[in-house]
């Protein structure tokens, strides 16, 4: 039985080194993880934050716990205060 999450955004840096997905559970709850890859390694991307097993019940809630512990994020949604403009 697969357990596979559904993607629901993914939001890079400018330079696309690291990521923060955002995603549904089969069971309807949501959460995010944060990656990074290397230009010189052609593997993919690299779970980095240990946040995949944390839940949340909305998509914005898991948002704005990503906010709140991924320091780039909000820059990288369009500035300082993030402009989560709907996950």
């Amino acid at each position: 039985m697969a357990s596979r999450h559904r993607v629901l955004r993914s939001i890079e840096t400018p330079d696309g080194q690291r990521c923060v997905d955002l995603f549904c559970r089969p069971d309807a709850s949501f959460g995010f993880e944060t990656y990074r890859r290397d230009a010189e390694d052609g593997r993919g991307w690299f779970p980095l934050g240990g946040f995949a097993g944390r839940r949340y019940a909305s998509a914005d809630a898991a948002l704005a716990a990503a906010l709140e512990q991924v320091e780039w994020l909000a820059e990288a949604l369009g500035g300082p205060s993030g402009g989560s403009g709907g996950a």
